[in-house]
Protein backbone atom coordinates (compact mmCIF):
# COMPACT_ATOMS: atom_id res chain seq x y z
CA UNK A 1 0.00 0.00 0.00
CA UNK A 2 1.16 3.60 -0.67
CA UNK A 3 1.83 5.57 2.86
CA UNK A 4 1.72 8.84 1.69
CA UNK A 5 -2.17 9.36 1.14
CA UNK A 6 -2.28 12.72 0.42
CA UNK A 7 0.36 12.28 -2.75
CA UNK A 8 -1.71 9.69 -3.85
CA UNK A 9 -4.81 11.48 -3.66
CA UNK A 10 -3.73 14.28 -5.13
CA UNK A 11 -2.27 11.93 -8.57
CA UNK A 12 -4.13 13.85 -11.15
CA UNK A 13 -4.75 10.32 -13.46
CA UNK A 14 -6.92 7.54 -12.03
CA UNK A 15 -4.61 4.82 -10.24
CA UNK A 16 -5.12 1.43 -9.22
CA UNK A 17 -2.87 -0.47 -7.21
CA UNK A 18 -3.37 -4.34 -7.56
CA UNK A 19 -2.22 -7.39 -6.08
CA UNK A 20 -0.15 -10.85 -6.73
CA UNK A 21 -3.84 -12.43 -7.99
CA UNK A 22 -4.70 -8.81 -9.79
CA UNK A 23 -7.25 -7.80 -7.25
CA UNK A 24 -7.81 -4.70 -6.92
CA UNK A 25 -6.08 -3.15 -3.22
CA UNK A 26 -6.69 0.62 -3.84
CA UNK A 27 -7.97 3.07 -6.18
CA UNK A 28 -7.42 6.98 -6.27
CA UNK A 29 -9.90 9.92 -6.39
CA UNK A 30 -9.62 10.20 -10.12
CA UNK A 31 -10.01 6.32 -10.96
CA UNK A 32 -13.40 6.54 -8.60
CA UNK A 33 -14.33 9.47 -10.62
CA UNK A 34 -13.29 8.09 -14.47
CA UNK A 35 -14.81 4.74 -13.67
CA UNK A 36 -17.90 6.37 -11.41
CA UNK A 37 -17.36 3.72 -8.85
CA UNK A 38 -16.58 3.83 -5.38
CA UNK A 39 -13.07 2.51 -3.58
CA UNK A 40 -15.89 0.16 -1.83
CA UNK A 41 -16.89 -1.09 -5.34
CA UNK A 42 -13.77 -1.42 -6.59
CA UNK A 43 -11.79 -2.88 -3.53
CA UNK A 44 -11.33 -6.84 -3.45
CA UNK A 45 -12.15 -6.53 -7.11
CA UNK A 46 -10.45 -8.05 -10.00
CA UNK A 47 -9.27 -5.22 -12.52
CA UNK A 48 -9.94 -7.48 -15.31
CA UNK A 49 -13.51 -8.10 -13.77
CA UNK A 50 -14.47 -4.39 -13.30
CA UNK A 51 -12.19 -2.06 -15.54
CA UNK A 52 -12.99 -3.23 -19.19
CA UNK A 53 -9.87 -2.74 -21.13
CA UNK A 54 -10.39 -3.21 -25.14
CA UNK A 55 -7.48 -5.50 -25.71
CA UNK A 56 -6.13 -8.47 -24.57
CA UNK A 57 -3.32 -7.56 -21.65
CA UNK A 58 -3.86 -10.34 -18.51
CA UNK A 59 -0.97 -11.91 -20.50
CA UNK A 60 1.56 -9.36 -21.16
CA UNK A 61 0.80 -8.10 -17.96
CA UNK A 62 1.51 -11.30 -16.28
CA UNK A 63 4.61 -11.41 -18.08
CA UNK A 64 5.46 -7.78 -16.91
CA UNK A 65 4.65 -8.64 -13.46
CA UNK A 66 7.12 -11.69 -13.69
CA UNK A 67 9.98 -9.27 -14.75
CA UNK A 68 9.11 -6.87 -13.04
CA UNK A 69 9.20 -4.76 -15.20
CA UNK A 70 6.22 -2.20 -16.91
CA UNK A 71 3.96 -1.88 -19.70
CA UNK A 72 2.82 0.76 -21.96
CA UNK A 73 -0.45 0.02 -23.52
CA UNK A 74 -1.59 3.41 -26.02
CA UNK A 75 -4.81 4.01 -27.67
CA UNK A 76 -7.01 1.55 -25.91
CA UNK A 77 -10.62 1.89 -24.98
CA UNK A 78 -11.45 1.81 -21.44
CA UNK A 79 -14.34 1.94 -19.00
CA UNK A 80 -16.77 0.23 -16.82
CA UNK A 81 -19.81 -1.21 -16.61
CA UNK A 82 -21.10 2.43 -15.03
CA UNK A 83 -18.72 4.53 -17.26
CA UNK A 84 -18.72 4.70 -21.37
CA UNK A 85 -15.51 3.64 -22.94
CA UNK A 86 -12.96 6.32 -23.46
CA UNK A 87 -9.78 6.24 -25.40
CA UNK A 88 -6.61 6.14 -22.91
CA UNK A 89 -3.00 5.15 -22.77
CA UNK A 90 -2.11 2.77 -19.70
CA UNK A 91 0.95 1.88 -17.71
CA UNK A 92 1.34 -1.16 -15.19
CA UNK A 93 4.14 -0.70 -13.22
CA UNK A 94 6.05 -2.63 -10.27
CA UNK A 95 5.45 -0.59 -6.76
CA UNK A 96 8.42 -0.36 -5.79
CA UNK A 97 9.64 -1.76 -1.84
CA UNK A 98 6.81 -4.37 -2.86
CA UNK A 99 7.02 -7.83 -4.11
CA UNK A 100 4.09 -8.29 -6.24
CA UNK A 101 2.10 -5.15 -6.18
CA UNK A 102 1.69 -3.47 -9.48
CA UNK A 103 0.11 0.10 -9.92
CA UNK A 104 -2.08 0.67 -13.35
CA UNK A 105 -2.21 4.50 -14.34
CA UNK A 106 -4.83 5.22 -17.22
CA UNK A 107 -4.73 8.72 -18.83
CA UNK A 108 -7.90 9.72 -20.93
CA UNK A 109 -6.74 10.81 -24.01
CA UNK A 110 -10.34 12.45 -25.55
CA UNK A 111 -10.54 14.70 -23.41
CA UNK A 112 -7.27 16.60 -23.14
CA UNK A 113 -6.88 16.82 -26.88
CA UNK A 114 -10.13 18.26 -27.49
CA UNK A 115 -9.31 20.69 -24.49
CA UNK A 116 -6.19 21.32 -25.58
CA UNK A 117 -8.06 21.74 -29.11
CA UNK A 118 -10.63 24.16 -28.16
CA UNK A 119 -8.37 26.41 -26.23
CA UNK A 120 -6.91 26.50 -29.09
CA UNK A 121 -9.35 27.60 -31.21
CA UNK A 122 -10.25 30.31 -28.37
CA UNK A 123 -6.78 31.85 -29.05
CA UNK A 124 -7.14 31.90 -32.80
CA UNK A 125 -10.93 33.46 -32.45
CA UNK A 126 -9.13 35.86 -30.36
CA UNK A 127 -5.80 36.85 -32.38
CA UNK A 128 -8.28 36.80 -35.51
CA UNK A 129 -10.76 39.15 -34.16
CA UNK A 130 -8.48 41.35 -32.91
CA UNK A 131 -6.80 42.37 -36.62
CA UNK A 132 -10.48 42.04 -37.77
CA UNK A 133 -11.65 44.62 -35.52
CA UNK A 134 -8.82 46.50 -36.67
CA UNK A 135 -9.73 46.58 -39.96
CA UNK A 136 -13.24 46.76 -39.66
CA UNK A 137 -13.16 50.33 -37.83
CA UNK A 138 -10.86 51.23 -41.43
CA UNK A 139 -12.75 49.80 -44.03
CA UNK A 140 -16.72 51.31 -42.08
CA UNK A 141 -15.21 54.95 -43.28
CA UNK A 142 -14.72 54.64 -46.86
CA UNK A 143 -17.30 52.23 -47.33
CA UNK A 144 -19.50 55.42 -45.80
CA UNK A 145 -18.16 57.62 -48.28
CA UNK A 146 -18.76 55.14 -51.14
CA UNK A 147 -22.63 54.67 -50.37
CA UNK A 148 -22.72 58.49 -50.11
CA UNK A 149 -21.45 59.15 -53.39
CA UNK A 150 -24.00 55.77 -54.84
CA UNK A 151 -27.19 58.07 -53.37
CA UNK A 152 -25.68 61.38 -55.25
CA UNK A 153 -25.24 59.29 -58.14
CA UNK A 154 -28.83 58.08 -58.35
CA UNK A 155 -30.15 61.61 -58.17
CA UNK A 156 -29.81 61.84 -62.19
CA UNK A 157 -29.67 58.83 -63.31
CA UNK A 158 -32.70 56.66 -65.49
CA UNK A 159 -34.74 54.05 -63.14
CA UNK A 160 -32.57 51.26 -65.04
CA UNK A 161 -28.81 53.08 -63.84
CA UNK A 162 -30.32 53.60 -60.43
CA UNK A 163 -30.96 49.97 -60.16
CA UNK A 164 -27.17 49.92 -59.76
CA UNK A 165 -26.97 52.41 -57.75
CA UNK A 166 -29.29 51.03 -55.23
CA UNK A 167 -27.26 47.96 -55.45
CA UNK A 168 -24.23 49.42 -54.25
CA UNK A 169 -25.81 50.98 -51.32
CA UNK A 170 -27.64 48.19 -50.42
CA UNK A 171 -24.29 46.31 -50.53
CA UNK A 172 -22.05 48.41 -49.07
CA UNK A 173 -24.88 48.68 -45.86
CA UNK A 174 -24.92 44.76 -45.30
CA UNK A 175 -21.04 44.99 -45.21
CA UNK A 176 -21.26 47.99 -42.68
CA UNK A 177 -23.76 45.30 -40.57
CA UNK A 178 -20.83 42.47 -40.79
CA UNK A 179 -17.94 45.12 -39.71
CA UNK A 180 -20.18 45.95 -36.76
CA UNK A 181 -20.24 42.11 -35.63
CA UNK A 182 -16.84 41.88 -35.89
CA UNK A 183 -16.28 45.23 -33.77
CA UNK A 184 -19.45 43.89 -31.02
CA UNK A 185 -17.81 40.86 -30.96
CA UNK A 186 -14.14 41.90 -29.91
CA UNK A 187 -15.65 44.53 -27.73
CA UNK A 188 -17.48 41.92 -25.75
CA UNK A 189 -17.33 42.57 -21.89
CA UNK A 190 -15.53 40.06 -19.29
CA UNK A 191 -17.96 38.18 -17.78
CA UNK A 192 -19.80 38.73 -15.06
CA UNK A 193 -19.35 35.47 -12.90
CA UNK A 194 -22.62 34.72 -10.55
CA UNK A 195 -24.30 31.45 -9.68
CA UNK A 196 -26.49 30.48 -12.23
CA UNK A 197 -29.63 27.60 -12.57
CA UNK A 198 -28.88 26.50 -16.31
CA UNK A 199 -32.59 25.53 -16.51
CA UNK A 200 -33.80 28.82 -16.18
CA UNK A 201 -31.53 30.09 -18.93
CA UNK A 202 -31.94 27.11 -21.09
CA UNK A 203 -36.06 27.76 -20.66
CA UNK A 204 -35.51 31.40 -21.87
CA UNK A 205 -33.67 30.33 -24.77
CA UNK A 206 -36.28 27.60 -25.63
CA UNK A 207 -39.21 30.20 -24.92
CA UNK A 208 -37.79 32.82 -27.30
CA UNK A 209 -36.67 30.46 -29.91
CA UNK A 210 -40.08 29.00 -29.85
CA UNK A 211 -41.82 32.12 -30.18
CA UNK A 212 -39.15 33.26 -32.93
CA UNK A 213 -36.43 31.85 -35.74
CA UNK A 214 -37.30 27.83 -34.27
CA UNK A 215 -41.41 28.31 -34.44
CA UNK A 216 -41.07 25.61 -37.07
CA UNK A 217 -39.17 22.98 -34.39
CA UNK A 218 -40.48 20.71 -31.76
CA UNK A 219 -38.16 21.43 -28.31
CA UNK A 220 -38.16 18.39 -25.83
CA UNK A 221 -36.92 19.16 -22.52
CA UNK A 222 -34.85 16.06 -20.94
CA UNK A 223 -33.08 17.73 -17.84
CA UNK A 224 -31.51 16.30 -14.69
CA UNK A 225 -33.60 18.63 -12.47
CA UNK A 226 -30.57 17.54 -9.38
CA UNK A 227 -28.10 19.33 -11.89
CA UNK A 228 -26.56 21.82 -9.37
CA UNK A 229 -25.71 25.47 -10.35
CA UNK A 230 -22.59 26.52 -12.21
CA UNK A 231 -20.67 29.93 -11.87
CA UNK A 232 -21.65 32.08 -15.51
CA UNK A 233 -22.65 35.32 -16.48
CA UNK A 234 -26.19 34.43 -17.73
CA UNK A 235 -26.73 36.96 -20.17
CA UNK A 236 -23.93 35.63 -21.94
CA UNK A 237 -24.97 32.36 -21.39
CA UNK A 238 -28.34 32.86 -22.76
CA UNK A 239 -26.17 34.37 -25.87
CA UNK A 240 -24.68 30.75 -26.14
CA UNK A 241 -27.67 28.90 -25.76
CA UNK A 242 -29.63 30.89 -28.47
CA UNK A 243 -27.03 30.58 -30.79
CA UNK A 244 -26.48 27.26 -30.91
CA UNK A 245 -30.08 26.81 -30.64
CA UNK A 246 -30.62 29.20 -34.23
CA UNK A 247 -27.97 26.98 -35.80
CA UNK A 248 -30.09 24.27 -35.53
CA UNK A 249 -33.68 25.79 -36.72
CA UNK A 250 -31.90 27.03 -39.60
CA UNK A 251 -30.17 24.00 -40.20
CA UNK A 252 -33.75 22.58 -40.41
CA UNK A 253 -35.72 24.37 -42.65
CA UNK A 254 -38.59 22.13 -42.91
CA UNK A 255 -39.32 21.40 -39.67
CA UNK A 256 -37.58 18.78 -37.01
CA UNK A 257 -36.79 18.25 -33.50
CA UNK A 258 -34.09 19.98 -30.91
CA UNK A 259 -33.54 18.23 -27.90
CA UNK A 260 -32.10 19.98 -24.83
CA UNK A 261 -30.40 17.35 -23.10
CA UNK A 262 -28.94 18.22 -19.14
CA UNK A 263 -26.88 15.81 -16.81
CA UNK A 264 -24.10 15.26 -14.37
CA UNK A 265 -21.28 13.83 -15.59
CA UNK A 266 -17.49 13.69 -13.24
CA UNK A 267 -15.29 12.34 -15.52
CA UNK A 268 -14.52 15.32 -17.57
CA UNK A 269 -11.28 17.25 -15.69
CA UNK A 270 -9.23 19.65 -17.17
CA UNK A 271 -6.05 20.51 -15.77
CA UNK A 272 -4.67 24.97 -15.99
CA UNK A 273 -1.94 26.10 -16.91
CA UNK A 274 -0.92 26.82 -12.96
CA UNK A 275 -0.92 22.90 -12.99
CA UNK A 276 -4.00 22.79 -11.14
CA UNK A 277 -7.63 20.96 -11.98
CA UNK A 278 -10.82 22.03 -12.37
CA UNK A 279 -13.78 19.75 -13.00
CA UNK A 280 -16.49 20.18 -15.46
CA UNK A 281 -18.94 17.91 -14.57
CA UNK A 282 -22.39 20.00 -15.50
CA UNK A 283 -23.33 19.01 -19.14
CA UNK A 284 -25.48 20.60 -21.65
CA UNK A 285 -26.16 19.19 -24.66
CA UNK A 286 -28.11 20.76 -27.61
CA UNK A 287 -28.98 17.73 -30.05
CA UNK A 288 -31.04 17.97 -33.65
CA UNK A 289 -32.31 15.94 -36.05
CA UNK A 290 -31.42 18.07 -39.29
CA UNK A 291 -28.70 17.41 -42.34
CA UNK A 292 -25.04 17.68 -39.79
CA UNK A 293 -22.27 19.86 -40.56
CA UNK A 294 -20.43 19.85 -43.88
CA UNK A 295 -17.90 17.16 -43.82
CA UNK A 296 -14.94 20.06 -44.79
CA UNK A 297 -15.84 22.26 -41.88
CA UNK A 298 -16.81 20.24 -38.86
CA UNK A 299 -13.37 20.06 -37.29
CA UNK A 300 -12.77 23.90 -37.95
CA UNK A 301 -16.13 24.67 -36.72
CA UNK A 302 -15.20 26.87 -33.53
CA UNK A 303 -12.78 29.26 -36.09
CA UNK A 304 -13.82 32.58 -36.65
CA UNK A 305 -15.26 33.08 -40.55
CA UNK A 306 -15.90 29.20 -40.74
CA UNK A 307 -19.54 28.99 -41.66
CA UNK A 308 -21.48 26.18 -43.10
CA UNK A 309 -24.42 28.61 -44.55
CA UNK A 310 -25.07 30.74 -47.38
CA UNK A 311 -24.22 34.25 -46.64
CA UNK A 312 -22.68 33.03 -43.21
CA UNK A 313 -20.45 35.70 -41.29
CA UNK A 314 -19.13 32.12 -39.27
CA UNK A 315 -18.95 34.36 -36.16
CA UNK A 316 -21.37 32.45 -34.05
CA UNK A 317 -19.99 29.49 -33.22
CA UNK A 318 -16.58 31.42 -32.61
CA UNK A 319 -18.52 33.77 -30.06
CA UNK A 320 -19.90 30.60 -28.44
CA UNK A 321 -16.33 29.32 -28.02
CA UNK A 322 -15.10 32.40 -26.55
CA UNK A 323 -17.85 32.92 -24.30
CA UNK A 324 -17.68 29.48 -23.14
CA UNK A 325 -14.03 29.20 -22.60
CA UNK A 326 -14.21 32.61 -20.72
CA UNK A 327 -15.92 30.92 -17.75
CA UNK A 328 -13.83 28.33 -18.29
CA UNK A 329 -16.06 25.59 -19.60
CA UNK A 330 -15.72 23.49 -22.67
CA UNK A 331 -17.47 23.02 -25.62
CA UNK A 332 -17.33 20.50 -28.28
CA UNK A 333 -19.63 18.91 -31.53
CA UNK A 334 -20.41 15.85 -33.14
CA UNK A 335 -21.86 15.57 -36.18
CA UNK A 336 -23.77 13.05 -38.75
CA UNK A 337 -26.28 13.43 -40.88
CA UNK A 338 -29.55 13.17 -38.78
CA UNK A 339 -27.74 14.02 -35.52
CA UNK A 340 -26.18 17.11 -34.67
CA UNK A 341 -24.45 17.28 -30.54
CA UNK A 342 -23.58 20.23 -29.21
CA UNK A 343 -22.26 19.49 -25.71
CA UNK A 344 -21.11 22.73 -23.13
CA UNK A 345 -19.32 21.42 -20.24
CA UNK A 346 -19.08 23.77 -17.44
CA UNK A 347 -17.79 23.94 -13.41
CA UNK A 348 -20.07 23.96 -10.24
CA UNK A 349 -20.55 27.26 -8.88
CA UNK A 350 -18.29 26.85 -5.48
CA UNK A 351 -20.07 26.45 -2.14
CA UNK A 352 -19.16 30.19 -0.89
CA UNK A 353 -20.58 31.84 -3.87
CA UNK A 354 -23.73 29.73 -3.28
CA UNK A 355 -24.18 30.70 0.11
CA UNK A 356 -24.00 34.75 -0.92
CA UNK A 357 -26.97 34.35 -3.17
Amino acid sequence: MIEDSALWSSLPVPALLLDGDDVIIQSNAAAESFLNLSTRALIGQRIWEKVLIDAPLEVPFARARANRSSLFVNDVDVGSGEHAPMQCNLQFAPLQGSDDVMIVMISPREIASRISQNQSSAKAAKSAIGMAEMLAHEIKNPLAGITGAAQLLSMGLSKEDQELTDLIVEESRRIVKLLEQVEQFGNLRPPLLKPVNIHDVLDRARQSASVGFGAHMLFIEDYDPSLPRTMADSDQLLQVFLNLLKNASEANKDGGAIRLHTFYDTSLRVRRADGTQSRLPLQIEIIDDGPGLPPGIAADVFEPFVSGRENGTGLGLALVSKLISDVGGWISVDSVPGRTVFRISLPLAPKDAEAEQ
